[in-house]
């Protein structure tokens, strides 16, 4: 069996859906479709979410709005009427219900709840109208057969559960193709849990795994892995083939093409990763594979922006050594930082991360004990296999705060 996995830009608009449709039928079976929320839906859930949290109902009800119209806009696409899925209107009466309850103290589990609609909303779209085309397939909640813990927006798998349940529901006794949902999964209390921003490819591989898949494929809107990202590189290449190992880096780094967690349970099993453009179905891709060597000595550009970069000295001048490191990195596990990068020098340790709703808060418990000064908006650009002239074309007019070089991979924190 096949893993097909589909992100929103695939599915953001009618003609986006046939396109999917028309590759799912196309495809060899028997085949498991993860498909994410439509277009950018995750991020308006996001801000509608804030706003059910803060008590903002005005905002709340022009974000809802929002999310209706634009699903209500595919749906008519589709179908040429409204109110014509079915499904799509029980998960949109079940989060206006859930939207009526007063929330939560916990921040975390009321995201959890609310977002996890946008990848409902999307399958239950594309379901109708794969019913309605002759598709024959079956829609499956994956909340009720990935199973988790109950860290909410950064679940952890529950392995055998989710082996087993899989396994039982993914049988191909009923249905040639099977579409659920990404980036989401339960609790044995069924409670909804996420993998983290961008997990759909996390769902992927873990069912690949499970359903001992032949290969896991992930339809882009790029023809492959890329050197960098074409939205700010130019001259970026597409990279044909990969080891394991080296997506697993790149993704460690920040790379945008896979989820740094999507690897291992493919590498485990040694099933290839196909990663494909969906605006050209012909072009082969990139495959990632069990392989020994670099695959291509070419340098690879990865660029995170809007980052936090911070430096932090004991107040008593004394030097960072292991008790001082265990504090400062036991705080930034408390608000779950997540360090993009991390170094230490004999009275200082700095590091670079995403900017996090409690940044305030952080900054408060750190100053403490020490004396911190940071930077906002600043980049942190990651060199792969640098040159030179890399280094040169990549650093040439900007203030750099930071740099770490080893044998392969120079990074910098820059400004301007």
């Amino acid at each position: 069996m096949r893993v097909y996995k589909f992100g929103g830009a695939s599915v953001k608009d009618a003609g986006g859906v046939r396109n999917v449709t028309s590759i799912v039928k196309g495809a060899e079976t028997p085949l498991v479709v993860v498909i994410s929320a439509m277009g950018k839906m995750t991020n308006a859930f996001e801000e509608l979410v804030s706003a059910y949290f803060r008590k903002k109902k005005e905002v709340m009800d022009e974000c809802l709005k929002f999310v209706h119209d634009y699903h209500a806009q595919i749906i008519h696409d589709l179908f040429g009427k409204d109110n014509a899925s079915k499904r799509y209107n029980e998960q949109m009466h079940q989060l206006e219900t859930r939207l009526k309850q007063s929330p939560s103290m916990h921040f975390d589990f009321e995201y959890d709840q609310i977002v996890s609609f946008g990848e409902l909303l999307s399958t239950s779209i594309v379901a109708d109208f794969w019913e309605q085309g002759g598709v024959k397939s079956s829609w499956t909640d994956v909340r009720t057969i990935l199973k988790t813990d109950d860290l909410y927006r950064d679940s952890n798998v529950d392995w055998p559960l989710t082996n087993q349940l899989m396994m039982q529901t993914f049988n191909f006794a009923d249905a040639e193709v099977y579409l659920t949902q990404g980036f989401l999964g339960g609790t044995i209390s069924n409670l909804t849990t996420t993998l983290g921003r961008e997990g759909s490819d996390y769902t992927a591989a873990i069912i690949g795994h499970v359903m001992n898949a032949s290969d896991v494929t992930i339809w882009k809107d790029v023809p492959g892995v890329l050197n960098a990202d074409p939205r700010w590189y130019h001259g970026a290449v597409k990279i044909e083939e990969l080891s394991y190992m080296e997506a697993i880096e790149l993704s460690y780094y920040g790379a945008q093409v896979i989820h740094p967690k999507t690897l291992k349970p493919l590498q485990n099993k040694n099933i290839p990763l196909k990663v494909r453009s969906f605006v050209d179905k012909e072009e082969k891709g990139t495959i990632i594979l069990e392989r020994t060597g670099i695959s291509e000595q070419v340098p690879v550009f990865i660029l995170k922006t809007n980052q936090i970069f911070v430096t932090i000295s004991p107040l008593d001048f004394s030097f960072i050594m292991e008790d001082k490191l265990i504090e400062i990195i036991s705080i930034f596990k408390k608000f779950r930082v997540k360090m993009n990068l991390m170094q230490n020098s004999a009275l200082n340790f700095s590091a670079s991360f995403d900017r996090i709703r409690e940044m305030d808060e952080l900054l408060s418990e750190l100053k403490n004990n020490f004396s911190v000064r940071y930077n906002e908006n600043v980049q942190l650009i990651t060199i792969r296999q640098y040159t030179t002239a890399a280094i040169e074309e990549m650093t040439s007019g900007k203030e750099i705060l930071d740099s770490q070089i080893t044998r392969k991979v120079a990074r910098f924190v820059i400004r301007g």
